[in-house]
C-alpha cells in the first residue's frame, strides 16, 4: 500500500476545513491520508466528526518535537502543514521532511521565512529528493498558476510570451482568520526590528535565486485609474507574496516570459468618483493597518478586536465566498491578452483548503520525480496544467479566456 497523505495541524481553522474535504473526496476509500496534531483530544473530536466507513486515523506530533516529526515524515508520502505562523513553528518540519526525502506543502505567505528555508535547506532537498512546495493556498495558486495559464494562451494565440502581466481583483468575498493576522504581525514585527528584512520585502526577485536575478524595476501599485480594465485600483494586500512566487516560477522555468518580464497585482475599486474614494481609503488604510502591525502598542490593541488562532470566517460565510480576477497580458510587440480566474468559497478558507489538498495530490498522483526533483519549487513550476485540470474538476476553479463564464454569480 502506498504512503499516506499526512494533514500536519489537522486540528488549526484551515486544517479542519482541509480534513473535512479529503473526507469528502474519499467516500470510496481510494484516498490514503491520515491527521496529525498536537493535541490527542481535539483529534479525537475531529475523527468523530468523520465519521463513516472511511474514517481517518491519526498521529500524535508537536511542530517543536523532533522525533514525533521525525517519525511523521518516514510515514508520509507527502506532509500538508497549516502550522503557522510558519516563520515561528515551521522550520523542524521542513528539516525532518528534508532529511527524510518526503515532499511537503504548506499555504504559507511569509517571504522572510521562504526565503531562510531555501538558503538552508534546499541543497540538502536536492540530495535527498524532497521535493518542497510552499503557497499552495489563495496565496499563490491563483496568481501563480494564472499567470502561468496566461502565458500558455499568449504564445498559443498571439505566438509570443507576454512581458508585462497584470492581475486584478475583480470581486471577492471572504474574511481573515486568526492564523492570517497572526502571520501578518509575525512579519511586521520582524521588520520593524529589521532594517535588511525591511529591505528584502521591497524586493520583488527576494525568492528568485540570489545569482540570477533580473534588474527590470518593477511597478509599485498605488491607488491609480487602470485603463485596462476601465476602472480605478489601489493595492491588493497579498501582492507581496504573490509577486515574488510568480518571479521565482519564471526563474525556475528558465526565464520563458524573459528576464525583463513585470508582473503587478491591485484591487479593482470602480470606474467613477466613489471609485477613486474607494481606491484611495484602500490604500491608506492597508498602509495604516502594516503600520500598526509594526508598533506594539498598536499591534496589542489591534490584537484585542482582532481574530485570535483559530477564529475564521463562520461555515456560511466559507461556502458563500468567492474570488474574481483578471489578467492582462501585454507582449513586447504591443499585442494583448486577457484571461480570467474564478474561484468558488471563501478565498482563505473555503477554497484554500481545496487548493492545498490538490496540490498535494497532484504532487503526489500526478508528478514524477524524474520530471520534478528534490528541491524549492512554487506552485507553477512543479504542478503547472496538472494542477489546474484538478482545479476545475474538484476544487470549484475555472480558468477561462471568456469573461462571461468566469464572471462571479451575482448576490
Amino acid at each position: 500500500m502506498s504512503k499516506p497523505l499526512i494533514v500536519f495541524g489537522a486540528t488549526s481553522f484551515v486544517g479542519q476545513i482541509l480534513c473535512r474535504y479529503l473526507h469528502e473526496l474519499n467516500q470510496d476509500g481510494s484516498l490514503n491520508w491520515l491527521m496529525a496534531a498536537r493535541s490527542e483530544e481535539k483529534l479525537k473530536k475531529l475523527q468523530q466528526e468523520l465519521s463513516g466507513p472511511h474514517q481517518p486515523q491519526y498521529r500524535l506530533a508537536d511542530a517543536a518535537n523532533e522525533t514525533q516529526l521525525k517519525a511523521l515524515c518516514e510515514e508520509a508520502d507527502v506532509v500538508i502543514s497549516t502550522v503557522g505562523p510558519y516563520a515561528l513553528y515551521g522550520e523542524p518540519l521542513i528539516k525532518a521532511c528534508v532529511e527524510s526525502g518526503t515532499d511537503y506543502c504548506d499555504l504559507t505567505g511569509e517571504t522572510q521565512w521562504i526565503r531562510r528555508m531555501i538558503e538552508r535547506y534546499e541543497s540538502q532537498a536536492q540530495e535527498s529528493g524532497s521535493r518542497i512546495v510552499h503557497c499552495c493556498g489563495f496565496d499563490s495558486i491563483p496568481s501563480d498558476l494564472g499567470v502561468w495559464y496566461l502565458q500558455q494562451q499568449s504564445q498559443k494565440e498571439l505566438d509570443a510570451p507576454c512581458q508585462h502581466v497584470k492581475m486584478r481583483v475583480r470581486k471577492f468575498k471572504g474574511g481573515f482568520s486568526g492564523g492570517t493576522v497572526a502571520s501578518m504581525m509575525n512579519v511586521a514585527k520582524e521588520a520593524a526590528a529589521d532594517p535588511a528584512l525591511r529591505r528584502e520585502l521591497q524586493d520583488p526577485y527576494s525568492l528568485c535565486p540570489p545569482d540570477n536575478k533580473p534588474a527590470v524595476r518593477q511597478h509599485k501599485i498605488t491607488a491609480a485609474r487602470d485603463d485596462d480594465v476601465d476602472s480605478w485600483i489601489a493595492p491588493f494586500v497579498m501582492e507581496g507574496i504573490n509577486t515574488r512566487v510568480v518571479h521565482r516560477s519564471n526563474a525556475l522555468l528558465g526565464y520563458p516570459w524573459g528576464q525583463d518580464f513585470l508582473y503587478d497585482e491591485a484591487v479593482m475599486t470602480g470606474g467613477d468618483a466613489k471609485g477613486q474614494s474607494r481606491a484611495k481609503r484602500t490604500a491608506r488604510g492597508q498602509t495604516l493597518m502594516m503600520l500598526g502591525f509594526a508598533l506594539p502598542p498598536l499591534r496589542w490593541l489591534m490584537g484585542r478586536f482582532l481574530p485570535k488562532p483559530g477564529e475564521g470566517p463562520s461555515p456560511e460565510m466559507q461556502r458563500t465566498g468567492f474570488f474574481d480576477l483578471v489578467f492582462v497580458g501585454h507582449t513586447a510587440g504591443g499585442k494583448t491578452i486577457r484571461t480570467f480566474v474564478y474561484g468558488e468559497r471563501d478565498p482563505g478558507y473555503g477554497a484554500t483548503a481545496r487548493m492545498l489538498g490538490q496540490a498535494a495530490l497532484c504532487l503526489s498522483r500526478d508528478i514524477d520525480r524524474d520530471k520534478v526533483a528534490g528541491g524549492f519549487w512554487t506552485p507553477a513550476s512543479a504542478l503547472g496544467n496538472h494542477l489546474i485540470q484538478r482545479l476545475e474538476q474538484h476544487a470549484g476553479m475555472r480558468f477561462s479566456t471568456d469573461p462571461v463564464s468566469a464572471e462571479a454569480p451575482q448576490s
